[in-house]
């Protein structure tokens, strides 16, 4: 695996935290040069050898022209996204526009752009998005986010179909909770925490590395016929 990094080039989107900064560091680490997007640039990653720091906002249709411009690279990890926790209810349009927004239409725009490149410059890439067990399987108070997640897991297999022809590959990776700084905040409460916690078989929630182990296998030519599928990363919590 690390013969087939080295040298290459990848982006990856919400890069500065959690899983993203955790796959952003192990391509880096085998050799990769990771573009490393996200919308703070006073919480992006500073520059190095292997890697560039990209101011981009994927909720902006114009982030295109920004992904478009760094010219084509061999993968891509469809990473950045938010949620907002409101009940049905008390579902608010900003909470619903920024998630549908960054979430699934952010996910369409910026994989254009780099397919194209990929296209234009003959490579057979890899597109990883990262999606959620969630977009399966409903919970309270994530309307929009079960929704956007729901909408990545259906791009993602229109996108396999069309890109497909061109050699491009397109999956998904669908954690549980992740235990990033925010996970760990957000489900620290047992009596939140333990419903989900209770239907999963490994007993524990996911950590980074869970999640950046399956998406560098994607990423990588041991997958090289891998293409339109969703792998959860959630310990059996779906077959639970």
């Amino acid at each position: 695996m690390e013969e087939f990094f080295a040298g290459k080039k990848f982006i990856v989107t919400g890069a500065n935290a959690g899983i993203g900064e955790t796959i952003t560091k192990r391509l880096v680490q085998l050799g990769a040069h990771v573009f490393a997007v996200g919308r703070d640039p006073k919480k992006l990653p500073p520059a190095g050898p292997n890697l560039t720091p990209v101011c981009a906002d994927v909720g902006d249709w114009d982030s295109y022209d920004i992904i478009k411009k760094l010219g084509p690279v061999h993968g891509l990890v469809n990473n950045a996204g938010v949620a907002f926790i409101e009940s049905f209810f008390d579902m608010t349009q900003e909470g619903w526009d920024k998630t549908l927004n960054i979430n699934a239409r952010g996910i369409v725009r910026i994989s254009q752009a780099v397919a194209q490149n990929m296209k234009d410059a003959g490579i057979k890439g890899s597109i990883v998005n990262v999606s959620s067990t969630i977009s399966e399987r409903a919970i309270p108070d994530h309307t929009s986010y079960c929704a956007s997640k729901g909408a990545v897991n259906q791009v993602t297999r229109v996108m396999s179909i069309e890109l497909g022809k061109l050699g491009i590959r397109t999956n998904n990776v669908n954690p549980t909770v992740v235990m990033t700084k925010m996970g760990a905040k957000a489900w620290s409460d047992p009596e939140k925490s333990n419903p989900i916690l209770s239907r999963i078989p490994l007993g524990r929630f996911a950590e980074c590395d869970d999640v950046a182990n399956v998406t560098l296998f994607l990423l990588s030519d041991y997958s090289t016929y891998v293409n339109g599928v969703s792998i959860p990363v959630d310990g059996g919590f779906l077959a639970s």
